[in-house]
């Protein structure tokens, strides 16, 4: 059986090897732990008794451990190798084969057994293998002293050596005196920290070419007799306070290269060779972008050979390509340019990177100006590196709307030079001389106003660099409340969004810019969708998104197909039919109508008679809190109010009148109608015309709404806030019994509102409008607060009671057979918007399924998706 001869080999190896560690730990951890301290020179540095005494105990362990494993060393013997094989297969084929046949022997049927036997135990050892030896002695060293000595070991392999030992030789023989009394030295080249390059030990470099970075130190260490020993060298470039030559420590650094020289019994000599440091390196990597808020990112990307420390932008105002024209014409004050960090990596290399400096610039004075970029980059030696400078202009917000633009252009022209002061005040007045049409609500004027009489301020007392700044912050927020409007509903906010990207069409606007407002208007349509859901009112029965189109009902799909088409056309530059297709949009918005419903006109429920009288309510609370605006800003600036200078929203109603209101609830005397208002103020535009209901407080109809203003009118509007607050009154007694947080949180948020109520109340009565108009405004947010939860409540308490038959499902505002959501879906039993019923059957539920799953799977394993996308799609294979 020639086949076992390997595996018996390499077993019994292995248990030599067994038994060699067994025996000899103990010794050559002994010798580890002697080894070490001679190979870091301890013997150098302590007595000499002491290393005596540790060398006697030392041999004594090494002689002592290596009796000890030589007499527990047993050579094992190949016939143990060859058992310890046979016992590692399964039914010791090895020893089977060995053995003769007991019985049988000579009947022929016996000895075919036996050798079929045989044979199969032969077959079986060709799987033996080689047995792995049991090298762990564990159990004889619990302590790990083997791993001890060890560590110590690598420790002085690494930071000692060899040739260290062979000092013991010195002190035996007594020779360790001459050595310390002749000419040694040591040396060390220390390169500069931010190299991350080793310090070199000089007596262990050979004689010749040193290649060390500029600005390493050398220090030397001179011992002996003084003057034994002496340094020449050409690196440092030192002239004056040059210390003598044999001094016994010297420093110095490496500032150029040459030639460093000991002389003593022997002279060693290096050819130093100084390895500059490069200067850094940066250089923008791609033209500058914005989007369209005026955010700003640079492509950049810099190299050092030792890594960049830190870095500038420099923005300098480009003043030969400035248009000067209009508030640029005169020189523009002393100006410091506009100095940015660049960001660095936080972690990894920053020898070679790129980064994006990223910024909103806005607000600064170079915004929208011609400026010049330039770059620069510091190493840790100081050095700087500088890019090309790049001409540009710094990009700052876009503003689409007219007055906006106008507004952020003066803006401009004041930070530009004081002089501009008052240039930008006569515009500013001419602007604001017919008012109408260009403010959004009565705020919006009366900051401009405050804004004219700072710069009145300004131009009597001259301007300061406080002035300058406030001015111009507050030209700046007027601005933004301009461009992006705090409108009263959601309506509103669509045709702002609307006009905004007809303007953006017009003016070539960028694919960011395009991207940023079809997003504003794919939001605002969205919340103007809601609104029409939320607050339908009843009309002719039909509950559905009509398009003008044959009472088709549009889908939310088609509004998302139609806008998105906008979008392409817009990116493609073919504004002409893009321009086709927002005003198809415009016109579908205009056409559309939500109603109730056949069921609409029924009796409703405690609740919804609740919701409406408070939806009532806070119509007239706000209406009450534009006329105390307008009483206040009449005793603002009385010589600005007259009847061809009225501000706006507080023209003369020029609309014609609504539906009848239903009669006050003992608050009013005679039928009050409600008005609706073209001309109203802003954030009410669109609530001319609406059904007064329950307590509604209307105004007088005789007056247009107006009669509780001018001279007297704090007692008008106090005696309204007064019947208000009655009703409000009214209404929380009437409030059915609903349980739950949300009930609680409605009836505290109605007693704060009607509390606001009360103070406003006294303030009006006192003649104090401003804390009126914070009573009021504390008043309305807890009323909006109330209706919410009181809303919420309802919602739960229908929830709760389900199956109570028709009757009740019809009282408790639920919607009837028929009713559709303003994307024409029928909706379901619950109340809630969308369809109870299975848009797709259940093969198909399946199969969508099955379809969405393989998309999910196809577009995470795509590599050139963004990581965050990747992330959110293994999650859905997850969860899925």
């Amino acid at each position: 059986m020639r086949h076992l001869r390997l595996p018996v080999t390499l077993t019994h190896v292995g248990m030599v090897a067994e038994q060699a560690v067994r025996a000899f730990w103990p010794f050559w951890t002994v010798l580890f732990f002697a080894l070490a301290p001679l190979m870091m020179g301890w013997q150098d540095v302590l007595p000499l008794e002491v290393v005596w005494g540790g060398g006697v105990l030392a041999i004594l362990g090494l002689l002592i451990t290596l009796g000890w494993g030589i007499r527990k060393f047993q050579m094992p013997s190949r016939a143990a190798a060859l058992a310890r094989v046979d016992a590692a297969l399964p039914g010791r084929p090895i020893a089977a084969i060995a053995d003769t046949q007991a019985i049988g022997s000579g009947d022929r049927a016996s000895e075919a057994v036996w050798k079929a036997h045989l044979a199969r135990m032969a077959a079986r050892t060709a799987e033996a293998r080689a047995v792995e030896p049991d090298l762990r002695v564990s159990d004889r060293d619990p302590y790990g002293l083997r791993f001890i000595a060890l560590l110590f070991f690598v420790t002085a392999v690494l930071f000692g050596s060899f040739l260290r030992v062979t000092t013991v030789g010195d002190i035996v023989t007594g020779s360790d005196q001459t050595l310390a009394t002749g000419p040694v030295w040591e040396g060390w080249v220390d390169p500069p920290a931010y190299t991350g390059k080793p310090t070199i030990y000089l007596n262990d470099v050979p004689a010749g070419p040193l290649r060390v970075p500029a600005g390493s130190e050398i220090t030397l260490r001179l011992y002996g007799e003084v003057g034994a020993l002496t340094v020449a060298e050409t690196v440092s470039g030192r002239v004056d306070e040059v210390g003598a030559a044999s001094d016994a420590q010297q420093q110095f650094d490496i500032a150029q290269s040459g030639t460093l020289t000991i002389t003593g019994e022997t002279e060693t000599t290096w050819e130093i060779t100084a390895t500059p440091d490069a200067l850094p390196e940066v250089e923008l990597t791609g033209p500058i972008e914005a989007d369209a808020l005026g955010e700003l990112s640079q492509p950049f990307s810099a190299f050092d050979d030792y890594g960049v420390e830190f870095g500038t932008a420099t923005f300098t105002l480009d003043l030969t390509q400035v248009d000067r024209r209009h508030g640029l014409t005169i020189d523009p004050d002393p100006m410091d340019p506009l100095v940015l960090d660049l960001p660095m990596p936080f972690t990894g290399d920053r020898a070679d990177f790129d980064e994006f400096l990223i910024d909103d610039l806005s607000k600064h004075p170079l915004a929208n100006l011609p400026v010049v970029l330039q770059l620069d980059v510091t190493d840790a030696a100081g050095q700087t590196g500088q890019s090309q400078a790049e001409p540009m202009i710094l990009p700052g917000r876009r503003f689409f709307q007219p007055f906006a633009r106008a507004v952020v252009e003066q803006r401009r022209d004041l930070l530009w030079s004081k002089a501009n002061a008052r240039r930008v005040n006569q515009i500013l007045r001419a602007v604001s001389n017919q008012p109408e049409g260009l403010f959004s609500n009565e705020t919006t004027y009366l900051r401009l106003r405050t804004i004219i009489r700072r710069l009145d301020n300004m131009v009597a007392f001259g301007v300061t660099d406080e002035a300058q700044a406030e001015v111009a912050e507050a030209l700046w927020e007027l601005a933004i409340q301009l461009e992006d409007g705090r409108l009263a509903d959601a309506r509103e906010r669509l045709r702002r969004a609307q006009e905004r990207l007809a303007e953006a069409m017009r003016n070539g606007a960028s694919d960011e810019e395009i991207a940023e407002l079809m997003q504003e208007l794919r939001e605002a349509t969205d919340d103007y969708l809601r609104m029409l859901a939320e607050e339908a009112e009843p009309n002719d029965g039909t509950d559905q998104a009509d398009s003008g189109q044959q009472g088709e009902p549009m889908s939310m799909d088609e509004l998302q197909a139609l806008m998105d088409r906008i979008e392409e056309l817009m990116q493609e530059g073919r504004m002409a039919e893009a321009q086709e297709l927002m005003e198809q949009l415009n016109q579908m918005m205009e056409n559309m109508r939500v109603t109730q419903g056949e069921g609409g006109d029924g009796p409703r429920s405690p609740g919804e008679q609740s919701m409406q009288d408070l939806s009532d309510t806070l119509r007239e609370q706000e209406e009450l809190s534009d006329d105390s605006f307008s009483e206040l800003q009449d005793q603002f600036s009385p010589g600005e109010q007259g009847q061809q200078q009225q501000q706006p929203g507080q023209q003369g109603q020029q609309g014609q009148q609504g539906q009848q209101g239903q009669q006050g609830q003992g608050q009013q005397q005679g039928d009050q109608q409600g008005q609706g208002q073209q001309g109203q103020n802003p954030g009410q535009q669109n609530q001319g015309g609406q059904q007064g209901q329950g307590g509604s407080v209307g105004r007088d109809s005789q007056s247009g709404g107006q009669s509780d203003s001018g001279a007297g009118g704090e007692g008008s509007l106090a005696d309204r806030q007064e019947a208000l607050r009655r009703e409000l009154q009214r209404q929380r007694d009437g409030l059915p019994n609903l349980g739950g947080e949300a009930g609680d949180i409605a009836r505290r948020s109605l007693e704060r509102a009607e509390g606001a109520m009360e103070g406003a109340e006294d303030a009006l009565r006192d003649g104090d409008l401003p804390e009126a108009i914070d009573r009021q405004a504390e008043a309305m947010d807890a009323l909006r607060n109330g209706m919410r939860e009181l809303g919420q409540a309802l919602a739960e308490n229908q929830n709760a009671e389900p199956g109570q038959g028709s009757e009740q499902g019809e009282a408790s505002g639920r919607p009837t057979p028929g009713q559709r959501d303003p994307l024409g879906r029928e909706m379901g039993n619950t109340g809630q918007m969308g369809t109870d019923q299975e848009l797709l059957g259940r093969e198909d539920i399946n199969r969508r399924a099955e379809e969405l799953l393989d998309e999910i799977r196809r577009r995470s394993a795509e590599q050139n998706r963004p990581e965050v996308e990747k992330d959110y799609l293994r999650r859905l294979l997850d969860q899925f």
